[in-house]
């Protein structure tokens, strides 16, 4: 973003001139607003794209063990082990499935205080290796810095801002640097290294622009479904229109289970454990596996899946969490939960037990259950894997075990599947480790040319002044960047209205000045 100050040499009484100056101050006003909160989201972002590396190196003495032929505890025995750890009256709330032999078993409980904390335990000794918070956690402090800058609602707006007013920044960038004249593709997208102090920055500004603006605008149209205030509307409407997420799919389970009318005496013969399924023996639940039924919603730092279908990025997993909590109620209900004897008496199957459904439908590793939090809720089983065409919830009948939603991937309507991609893309999810240090390269690459402009503006910016652009004292013809504006507005009607902030202070700077430009033309 070059910023340069108001000079009567620089006002050139011709329609080329005026609107590359007009592109000019639209490019000034957006970097000015974005260059901040680019700077942040873009140094967070890096940091979260690397969450499966970073969070088992930072908390090794607890989501890290020595893989062992031994095997495993029951996940009862060490639900019920992770439960004995914490104060009285904790209730369950999910079970981090992950099958991987050298990682612990996770489970989220939330504490009397309504706290959430998740406890790591030894698989194969049953060993509680210890707690780890999931409101205070450093990967979700680093996400609610991403998504508000911890300031809640006004800050999922102001980083709404942010995203849109970066796609201005971008398209009036590329714009700016596009070769004209007898200028070559080779000299715009090659630095010129030989050139020194601010001329060296203007040019590595302008080729790293071009290099990413298409990175950038992909980053910006994969967050944005996931804002809290366009994503959220945005995502009610291809609801609406058929083409968004089916009810279930995140969020609270559209379905309840068929509470026995006798606790004691449950209906397992011939019950389908799922569907298609083969029947098991007439016989009772023994009152062991009973008491093993807890499912728990673990998600690597509180999945708010459900707000994050806004702006991205964040991790799919972590907020799937979100949803998780919230389908965990499933059948409706407060956020008290239940304990673990609640759920015994309850006579809900063990986990074990939904385990074992959940894998006879394909799910075997690297989900959360959600324990149902009320005597009509159920099991829900929420696996977002890297490739989105894998993506599985199911929502289990907690005594019979069957299935009574199952929706993968095909369920989606098209704007839920180009989303899904968006989101596994943006977090760096999709094809591994490359995935990973190509968004590292984008985000950092933003965070430098935020900075090269800052630090542009800065040398150039006249004392006492704010160094807008200039701007012709003659009326130049822009009939493409008005309707681009104002449709960029319609879309996003939040903009819409600070575009128009920005328009009209925009006019009253130029009643200002427009009478000593004309007399320097002149």
């Amino acid at each position: 973003m070059e910023i340069p100050f108001t000079s009567t040499r620089d006002v050139q009484p011709n329609p080329a001139a005026g609107r590359y100056r007009t592109l000019w101050r639209w490019h000034f006003y957006a970097g000015l607003f974005v260059m901040p909160w680019l700077m942040v989201l873009a140094v967070t972002g890096t940091i979260y794209v690397f969450q499966p590396q970073i969070e088992p190196w930072l908390y090794h003495d607890r989501m890290v063990v020595a893989a062992s032929q031994a095997p495993r505890l029951t996940e009862q025995t060490l639900m019920e082990r992770a439960a004995a750890s914490l104060p009285r009256g904790a209730t369950i709330s999910s079970v981090e499935v992950n099958r991987d032999p050298a990682r612990s078993a996770e489970f989220v409980f939330r504490l009397p205080g309504g706290e959430r904390e998740s406890v790591y335990v030894n698989p194969y000794s049953g060993e509680v290796l210890g707690t780890l918070s999931v409101e205070h956690r450093l990967m979700k402090q680093v996400r609610l810095l991403h998504r508000a800058m911890m300031l809640g609602k006004p800050g999922e707006l102001l980083m709404e801002l942010a995203g849109c007013w970066t796609l201005v920044m971008l398209v009036t960038g590329v714009a700016l640097w596009w070769p004209r004249g007898s200028a070559t593709w080779a000299g715009a997208l090659k630095p010129r290294l030989q050139l020194r102090g601010r001329p060296l920055l203007r040019n590595l500004h302008g080729v790293a622009g071009l290099w990413l603006a298409a990175g950038g605008l992909a980053f910006v149209l994969t967050g944005l479904p996931w804002s809290g205030s366009w994503g959220k509307q945005f995502k009610a409407i291809a609801t609406q229109a058929g083409m968004g997420y089916p009810a279930g799919a995140w969020g609270e389970a559209p379905v309840r289970s068929r509470m026995p009318t006798k606790m004691d005496d449950l209906p397992i013969a011939q019950v389908p454990w799922a569907v298609g399924d083969t029947t098991v023996p007439n016989s009772k639940v023994p009152a062991h596996e009973m008491s093993a039924m807890h499912g728990n919603q673990g998600n690597h730092g509180d999945p708010e899946m459900i707000g994050m279908q806004g702006m991205g990025a964040s991790s799919q997993a972590d907020d799937a969490s979100a949803a998780n909590e919230h389908a965990a109620h499933g059948g409706g209900g407060g956020k008290q939960g239940l304990t673990i004897a609640q759920l015994d008496a309850q006579g809900a199957l063990p986990i074990d037990r939904v385990m074992q459904i959940a894998e006879r439908k394909g799910v075997s590793t690297g989900y959360s259950l959600v324990v149902p939090s009320r005597a009509d809720g159920v099991y829900t089983v929420s696996y977002f894997p890297p490739d989105p065409r894998d993506e599985r919830t199911l929502h289990i009948d907690q005594y019979s075990g069957k299935v009574l939603r199952d929706i993968d991937y095909d369920a989606y309507g098209g704007v839920a599947q180009a989303i899904s991609y968006g989101t596994s893309l943006h977090m760096g999810r999709y094809f591994g480790a490359a995935n990973q240090w190509l968004c590292a390269l984008i985000s950092m690459g933003l965070f430098a040319m935020a900075a090269t402009g800052a630090a542009m503006w800065w040398i150039r910016r006249p004392s006492r002044s704010l160094g807008v652009p200039a701007r012709m004292p003659m009326r130049v013809p822009m009939r493409g960047w008005i309707v681009s504006l104002v449709a960029l507005g319609v879309v996003f009607p939040l903009m819409g209205a600070t575009m128009l902030a920005v328009w009209g202070l925009d006019r009253i700077w130029v009643r200002r000045t427009t009478k000593p430009l004309r007399q320097a033309a002149q």
